[in-house]
This record gives structure tokens, sequence and C-alpha cells, in this order.
């Protein structure tokens, strides 16, 4: 579903990256595409916050409740992944030629849609989550596989330069 979506957007939306031909505009560009996939991070802890703050909890350091719980580990697991989500797509935005460099605010889109179709598929129940973790997972691996197929086979020699 992932290649399909990005697909899609890739050729019906109608925007183009803008002209970047330095490796530090790209890394600029992805740094801007990657706050808004901070959103649903952002979301999770202002939601998590008042789900703790409106718990019935005596103790506020004590157990977590459940709804408290899904939450404060949706925030947790999104911060990883977009820890690996924007690494991945700094070094992508090095091996992208120019044409293709409107996949970055596609995969950006990609990530939070993902992530919100996960915290939603997570608080219904967990075994409704693999959908929007393989949405996040999937994609984050593809990027991976570019890119270190970027690093060994397209440009070895200069893999660290």
């Amino acid at each position: 579903l992932c290649p399909c979506l990005i697909y899609g957007a890739y050729i019906f939306l109608p925007f183009d990256a803008p002209l970047l031909p330095t490796i530090s505009a790209r890394l600029v560009y992805t740094l801007r595409c990657a706050t808004f996939a901070t959103f649903p991070i952002v979301l999770g802890m202002i939601v998590s916050g008042i789900s703790r703050l409106c718990s019935s909890a005596l103790e506020p350091f004590g157990e977590l409740h459940q709804e408290v719980e899904i939450h404060r580990t949706y925030v947790s697991q999104s911060v990883h992944l977009f820890i690996l989500y924007f690494f991945n797509m700094a070094v992508l935005a090095t091996y992208l030629p120019q044409e293709l460099l409107k996949l970055i605010p596609l995969l950006t889109g990609l990530f939070a849609i993902s992530r919100l179709i996960f915290w939603m598929s997570y608080a219904i129940g967990r075994s409704f989550r693999a959908f929007g973790f393989s949405m996040t997972f999937l994609p984050l691996l593809a990027m991976l596989l570019w890119n270190l197929y970027g690093m060994f086979v397209l440009e070895p020699q200069n893999l660290l330069s």
C-alpha cells in the first residue's frame, strides 16, 4: 500500500521540490520537512499529559492506567522511529537526483499519517496496530536499504568523504 500511496501522490500532487544544488541546501530542506513529521509526536505528548492529568490515579508517579500507558508508549515509540526516519531522510536527500526530491515531503507526510493511524489503531486494540506500524516501518526499511545501496554500490569511493 505504501508504494502505491507514494507513487500516486508523486504523480498527482501538483508541487515540485525547489532547486537544491548543494548538499547543505538538501539537508536544510529535509530538516524543514521533518519538522512536520513531529506533529503526531507533539499531539501525542499533549494528549498523554491531558490523560495523565485527568486520570483517577491517587499517586501521580504511581502505576499508570491503560489509557495513560497507551499514549505514553505511542510517544516513546514515535520518538524512536522519528530519529531513525530523520537520519535516513537526511542521507536519502544526499543521494536522490533533483527530480526525485519531491519524495522527501511525500515520505514525511506518509510518516505523519501512518503514526496517526498507528495511534488510533493502538487505542482500539493491540491486534490492530500492525497496519499502522508497517506503514511506518516498511518505508523506513526501504529508505535504509536504498541508503546502503547508494553508499556501498553507487558511490563506494565517497563512503567516508
